[in-house]
């Protein structure tokens, strides 16, 4: 994924930027950057991030980077912020997001004049500075932006920092956030709500899709409107977003209380008791999801492994497979005492391929425990993301859910066919979370219903993307993503 962060001061901001950035390193944890403008022009800094937190690489930059302006990023993916000279002027840019139609893109830019890109490891060009071309064939920076927004296939937030002002550009459908913060003789805009808020920032206004402000430390200018379409990741509340973080106006850590309720209330009506001794969250994402279960359902909440985190990474980061597996493994650290002899029943934020939750299953068990009862917090994943970088699989088939639905079919699966298995009604879903279940041992398996989860979320469900687990898209989305 990845998120933004830049302010614009009346004074040094360097310290506001680099806190600001910092209270996005959940988002990643593979590259940073700094970049600012001042008396000496721009100046930027960018470290690799995978071995050693933001703060550590960077405090030592916070007294060379001084300026009112800076924009900054934790990226999982291309090293940025960019430094651009163009027709447009000398700026600085930083990017949030994915690009599908990449080489389609490229090829206009060569077509319109544009040379070269820098090219990056695996022959890759960095999508930071293909955005950067796109709105240098415009002649002014709010069309260089509303262009790259309408000819990028996936979605693409972009933050700018020119000599006098800031320009932020909510993607097309508003897959991500972006919100302006204020004090007194600063601005600040950032993907988290939270970022500010201890730097002395108050909520000042949160972009809609596809709108365009500019900022400078008097105040914002709107410079393209906000579409009515939307289309927000509702992932960011099952599992990427900080619980103090809200968006469009819903609250982070208090939609996993009701989506762990409302999964709490399937099991009652159902069974009308649930046979668990306890409930617990698979740190740290699943735990306030857990705690509304355990609300509901009057079982206790408890901690049956901690989380040990002062060095180990976030599991999903390293590109190895066997490796993230590894660091999960070796951050859990059992209680025996609340483990042995015990049923307990467990929310995690989702099942991805499987591999994680079916070792920490099979840990619990050669632990003591007498049953592991599994309740993802959301309904299973059928479709690769196209338009975030939240997963790093290759390929739909390292989804456990299609390679299930693979065994079962053979490899020729039709639209109707996923549709059916995404229907939690249907005959095939409840054989599909069956073969899950036993694949991976646990006890009993429910997952979060779709319905639930936009109840949960409490937005109108054409404002929510659902793509991972219907493959649905809306009206606005392009490509071949569009059904």
């Amino acid at each position: 994924m990845g998120g933004i962060f830049g302010v614009v001061s009346k004074k040094n901001c360097t310290l506001d930027l680099f806190f600001g950035i910092d209270y996005h390193s959940h988002l990643g944890t593979r590259r940073g950057g700094m970049a600012v403008y001042g008396a000496e022009g721009f100046n930027r800094s960018i470290h690799n991030i995978e071995n050693s937190p933001f703060r550590t690489k960077f405090e030592r930059d916070v007294a060379e980077l001084q300026g009112h302006m800076g924009i900054g990023c934790i990226s999982d993916n291309e090293p940025q912020p960019l430094l651009i000279q163009s027709h447009l002027g000398s700026y600085a840019i930083t990017t949030v997001g994915k690009i599908n139609n990449e080489k389609e893109l490229v090829q206009i830019a060569y077509e319109k004049g544009h040379m070269h890109f820098l090219e990056m490891s695996g022959s890759r060009i960095n999508s930071t500075e293909l955005v950067a071309a796109l709105i240098d064939q415009k002649s002014s920076f709010e069309e260089g932006l509303a262009y790259a927004q309408e000819v990028i296939d996936g979605s693409m937030t972009i933050l700018l920092m020119t000599k006098d002002r800031l320009i932020a550009a909510r993607d097309r459908l508003g897959r991500t956030p972006l919100v302006i913060g204020q004090k007194e003789d600063a601005f600040c805009v950032s993907f988290e709500s939270f970022a500010y808020i201890n730097l002395g920032y108050h909520d000042y206004y949160e972009l809609g899709p596809a709108e365009i402000v500019s900022l400078t430390a008097e105040g914002m200018e709107q410079l393209q409107a906000p579409n009515e379409e939307m289309q927000i990741c509702s992932f960011l509340w099952v599992y990427y977003g900080y619980p103090t973080s809200s968006y469009e106006g819903v609250n982070v850590e208090m939609m996993r209380y009701k989506c762990g309720e409302m999964l709490a209330k399937r099991d009652l009506a159902d069974g009308g008791s649930i046979s668990a001794d306890m409930v617990a969250g698979v740190p740290d994402s699943g735990i306030a999801h857990a705690v509304g279960y355990a609300n509901e359902s009057g079982i206790p909440f408890a901690r049956p492994f901690i989380k040990y985190t002062p060095t180990w990474p976030r599991s999903f980061m390293p590109q190895d497979q066997s490796q993230r597996n590894l660091i999960a493994r070796m951050k859990l650290i059992p209680v025996d005492a609340l483990i042995h002899d015990k049923r307990l029943l467990l929310i995690d934020d989702s099942i991805v391929r499987g591999t994680q939750l079916g070792e920490t299953t099979e840990f619990l068990y050669n632990s003591g425990a007498k049953e592991v009862h599994i309740r993802p917090a959301c309904p299973p994943l059928l479709f690769g993301c196209p338009y975030l970088n939240f997963s790093r699989s290759k390929s739909e088939l390292d989804l456990i859910t299609r390679r299930v639905i693979q065994e079962r079919e053979g490899d020729n699966v039709s639209e109707e066919l996923l549709a059916d298995y995404a229907n939690p009604d249907s005959q095939n879903y409840k054989e599909m979370v069956e073969e899950i279940r036993k694949k991976l041992n646990f006890t009993t398996l429910r997952f979060h219903r779709l319905d639930d989860l936009i109840a949960s979320i409490g937005l109108p469900e054409e404002k929510v993307c659902t793509y991972c687990w219907n493959g649905k898209t809306c009206s606005g989305c392009k490509g071949a993503h569009k059904k």
